[in-house]
């Protein structure tokens, strides 16, 4: 559907018509196997580590004979060095689906979704066997794991349970890998790797576009991320409001699409296609709304139960069923760029599909498809630019202005990184702030672009990440430490399944100059899926009266001190401008570029103790040769900030051959290329 155009993409002139995806011939002898059908039972409260308690294994499989004869042998699979059999015979002709017995894997390796633990996935090979000959054979990957879902009565909205513990979902909504359905592996894996990179656990499909290709239910399975899967279904299209540019009216779009057996066909061979990945988690109708009730009917009582039957369905993404609505309006949202204090402070939906707004990325991103005599600084308000209006811009004006008015593209870009940064941070943080209070969950809208929009992304088209990505990375790690904006409250959050015990939460604050001032730092411990609030800063950031900002610095520290996670605030004067990041001296770090092994390459940023705090750096793995970069590149984190007597590392993995070099760049650090050794 979104083919058609919509409030972040341009219609498709061809509305994609014609052949797409892998077309291939398959080759059987006397015997096809197909759509065999896996599912897991993991009952309990499971731990990531230690010794597991016993799984159940079921599986299932339909046979065919396509030949002139019966063939009669053995079917059978093999997991974990264990092989399950069974004796058939199979007419000509025939078409059977056959079950195995229920099989108990001792000492499983579970699967987890990202943050809570490993994804461990076993290779299954299912083999027809007679008189000593493979007649047919399928192999396919499993994740031993069970999904759950229970009403939170508390929140009012559905939570997600895997392996008996409870997850709180951060996710991300998707589009298409490519507008016009280029698709390749290894586009797939990278971008599902980045959703990953921003401690998500969480995809949704959004049922404008398509069901999945398997490349990325492989992805997620590999990097664990859980998928809510929409049929292709939504609101806009299909009738849910009215709508004057359309030139069917309400009543018959609500009927859309006109050939419905088919659809229902469709739906069946899709849900066997992907109905064995461990990450597959939710069902759900439509975006915002239901299939026509001859569609959806047959998909809730029939087909799910008949070709699943494991996972929840949703009617809709915003429907009551999943997330209550007691506040009013549409049942999700807000989109546009907020107040990040809002994000703390105005509850909304306790289970919230789509949530977000922004992501324009830096300037090397905007001058791979604006055209030179458009990179300028957008007056969006005053003087709209037609090419960055076709692209979608979302003026960011009111909130770039405090840092000054931009003197050109880059100046813009690089104060538009700030605004990324700054406003998936305060969401994420926002949500957790209230996890298991008013919310089990959020989803971001939206975390990926299949086409060049300045809108709704972590990562460009190109694959380049902008500060969404690390600000949203920064507030969904695990273990994490912030600061409310609204009472200066120091909390702690920790998702993981157990107690985390002898704790050093440190708080300190920076002026521009780099001078430090100590605030306090206490010894504690916090539960398992918690949230806790230690002191406030209020009244140290009173008296400390920085007219023109102040930098607050916070870490958790083990034992060991090892920094287990850290958060650094830039916050205004008291006119809300950030006057003093305008004035503030150009720091010279010391930056050193190391290749650890093929692939990787460790950057190291050092900072002398009398500087004032090295803000905002830009780290970018580039061609030694020409300059460009080297896209993907996936970081273990990026735009930071080095505190004065500090150092930090990054790792940056890659593939490719080409001798690189790594640029860096900062708020007030120069621009500088360096030679990794």
């Amino acid at each position: 559907q979104y083919t058609a155009g919509w409030d972040w993409i341009q219609p498709i002139r061809d509305r994609n018509t014609g052949i797409w995806d892998k077309v291939t011939i398959e080759k059987t002898q006397s015997i096809n196997i197909l759509n065999p059908h896996v599912v897991t039972l993991v009952p309990g409260k499971r731990l990531a580590e230690g010794k597991q308690k016993p799984a159940t294994i079921k599986v299932s499989v339909e046979v065919e004979n396509p030949s002139v004869k019966t063939v009669s042998g053995f079917l059978q699979y093999a997991i974990d060095g264990q092989v399950i059999k069974k004796a058939v015979t199979i007419k000509a002709g025939e078409r059977s689906e056959i079950s195995f017995p229920d099989f108990t894997l001792l000492n499983p390796k579970l699967w987890w979704p990202n943050g809570y633990g490993a994804q461990y996935l076993y290779d299954l090979k299912i083999q027809f066997i007679s008189a000593a000959k493979t007649l047919d054979q399928e192999t396919l990957k499993v994740g031993v794991r069970q999904i759950d879902n229970i009403w939170n009565e508390h929140t009012k909205s559905m939570g997600a349970y895997v392996n008996g513990q409870k997850i709180f979902i951060k996710g991300g909504n998707w589009i298409i890998s490519d507008a016009m359905l280029r698709f390749t592996d290894a586009r797939y894996d990278a971008e599902v790797r980045y959703h990953k990179d921003m401690n998500l656990n969480l995809i949704r499909i959004w049922g404008g576009a398509i069901l999945e290709r398997p490349e990325f239910y492989k992805a997620c399975d590999q990097y664990g991320l859980l998928v809510f899967q929409d049929f292709w279904f939504s609101g806009d299209c299909n009738g849910r409001w009215v709508d004057p540019m359309k030139k069917d009216d309400q009543w018959t779009r609500r009927k859309y699409p006109d050939n419905h057996p088919l659809v229902l066909t469709a739906i069946e061979d899709q849900v066997k296609m992907i109905r064995n990945h461990a990450s597959l988690a939710f069902w759900c109708g439509g975006n915002e709304i239901t299939p026509p009730d001859d569609i959806l009917q047959p998909i809730k009582n029939d087909i799910l139960p008949r070709l699943d039957g494991t996972r929840m369905f949703f009617d809709f993404s915003n429907s009551d069923e999943m997330s209550y609505n007691t506040i009013g309006g549409n049942g999700d949202g807000p989109y546009g760029i907020q107040n990040p204090r809002s994000f703390w402070g105005d509850k909304t939906f306790p289970y919230n599909s789509e949530v977000g707004s922004v992501g324009v990325g830096d300037y090397e991103s905007l001058e791979k498809f604006i055209p030179a005599e458009n990179m300028l600084a957008p007056q969006f308000k005053e003087k709209p630019d037609s090419v960055w209006d076709y692209h979608k811009y979302i003026g960011y004006d009111e909130h770039i202005n405090p840092y000054g008015k931009a003197k050109d593209v880059k100046d813009f870009a690089m104060k538009a990184q700030l605004v990324n940064y700054d406003q998936y941070r305060a969401l994420m943080e926002g949500f957790s702030n209230k996890m298991w209070d008013w919310y089990t969950g959020s989803i971001i809208w939206k975390t990926q672009n299949p086409w060049t929009a300045l809108r709704g992304q972590m990562y460009d088209y190109y694959l380049d990440p902008n500060a969404c990505l690390y600000g949203l990375r920064k507030g969904s790690e695990p273990l994490h430490v912030m600061m409310n904006p609204i009472d200066s409250m120091v909390t702690v959050v920790n998702n993981g399944f157990t107690t985390r015990d002898n704790l050093l939460v440190q708080a300190k604050a920076y002026d521009m100059d780099g001078k430090e001032y100590f605030y306090s730092q206490v010894f504690n411990s916090i539960g398992p899926s918690s949230v806790r609030r230690y002191f406030p800063l209020n009244d140290f950031l009173i008296k400390l009266d920085k007219k023109e900002g102040v930098f607050v610095s916070l870490k958790i520290l083990n034992e060991a001190q090892d920094v287990l996670s850290e958060n650094l605030y830039w916050l205004p004067g008291k006119d809300g401008r950030y006057s003093g990041l305008q004035k503030i001296k150009t720091v010279v770090p010391i930056i050193e570029a190391t290749e650890k092994r093929k692939g990787q390459i460790a950057v190291t940023l050092s900072n002398a103790k009398d500087n004032p705090v090295a803000f905002f750096n830009r780290i970018a793995l580039v061609d030694a040769v020409s300059g460009k970069r080297i896209l993907p590149a996936f970081y273990s984190d990026n735009y930071i900030s080095v505190l004065p007597g500090e150092s930090k590392t990054i790792t940056v993995d890659y593939s490719g051959s080409q001798k690189t070099a790594v640029e860096v760049y900062g708020w007030n650090v120069e621009r500088k290329k360096i030679e990794v050794r």
